[in-house]
């Protein structure tokens, strides 16, 4: 399976644990389309990155896509050149889902803009890009897989990953910030994986500390505060590298994922987080998905 694909099967099983309240999801998701054809974030406008998350959240759940409403909308990106890496890799993503083939190498000639010279991708373009980073590989991969082509140079790919893993474990996401954040160990693990490597146990180790006691997992090692995205790639990275989780501690992560969901239908991203929106709302069902 791709890596698109994981997530989905992933995310399809929190409707075991969601029961009748998966329609109250799918009504708030189909809430969020606008008359434009898009999602909205965090505003009333229509945003690629958050309707890559409704069209996923809503296959997740079985539900019917308005793709009459959506497809043209997303059309209108073209091969998305004027994107960024986070929104290429969001505009490859949404033609998977919804069948649209063409510009695929053309995208794809757009992703590798952001090669770097040690073979893997940067979130953001610069004139000298010397070490990519781990969210960077995560995307331009999955990016991909969405459009059924091999990446060029998948070793290189590796390599730029496995020299981001910091002494206490984890991965920091760059160079220039070498600490090691619950996010980018959880993308790089994952992309390896993907990559052919074998499990790293130590990053996984380091992964599964993570957890704290309110269930949660953070950014960081002593971030102040859990919060639902680092929490969702986490449990889905140790998940699929065939990580158990004790059944208390199953227990406290599906409390704190419990304590997120609004019955609107929708996820926040963390205890202090006032706002329901797709993105948040997709990595509840991953999160739950993975500890059903």
């Amino acid at each position: 399976m791709t890596i698109r694909q994981e997530m989905l099967t992933s995310a399809k099983r929190s409707a075991n644990l969601l029961g009748e309240s998966t329609s109250l999801v799918v009504s708030f998701l189909t809430d969020q389309l606008t008359a434009d054809g898009g999602f909205r974030g965090r505003s009333d406008k229509p945003d690629l990155y958050y309707t890559l998350f409704a069209i996923e959240s809503l296959i997740a759940l079985e539900a019917p896509l308005p793709i009459e409403t959506i497809a043209p909308w997303i059309a209108s990106f073209g091969d998305g050149a004027d994107l960024d890496l986070v929104h290429l890799a969001c505009l490859a993503r949404c033609r998977a889902a919804l069948n649209q083939t063409a510009d695929a190498s053309t995208i794809l000639n757009n992703i590798e803009a952001h090669r770097t010279a040690n073979g893997g991708y940067a979130d953001n373009k610069t004139p000298d890009m010397a070490t990519g980073t781990a969210y960077g590989a995560f995307l331009a991969l999955g990016a991909y897989q969405d459009l059924n082509i091999e990446p060029n140079n998948p070793e290189t790919i590796a390599n730029s990953l496995t020299s981001l893993q910091s002494p206490e474990g984890g991965f920091g996401n760059s160079a220039e910030i070498p600490g090691a954040s619950a996010p980018a160990t959880a993308a790089a693990i994952t992309a390896l994986r993907h990559l052919g490597q074998d499990a790293n146990e130590t990053a996984l180790t380091w992964l599964l500390n993570q957890i704290a006691p309110d269930g949660g997992i953070g950014a960081w090692s002593g971030a102040p505060a859990a919060d639902l995205l680092s929490t969702g790639v986490s449990l889905h990275a140790l998940h699929h590298c065939g990580v158990e989780l004790t059944d208390e501690t199953r227990q406290r992560s599906l409390d704190y994922c419990d304590s997120l969901w609004s019955s609107r239908g929708g996820f926040k991203g963390h205890t202090s987080d006032e706002t329901l929106d797709c993105e948040y709302t997709f990595y509840g069902l991953l999160a739950l998905g993975n500890l059903a």
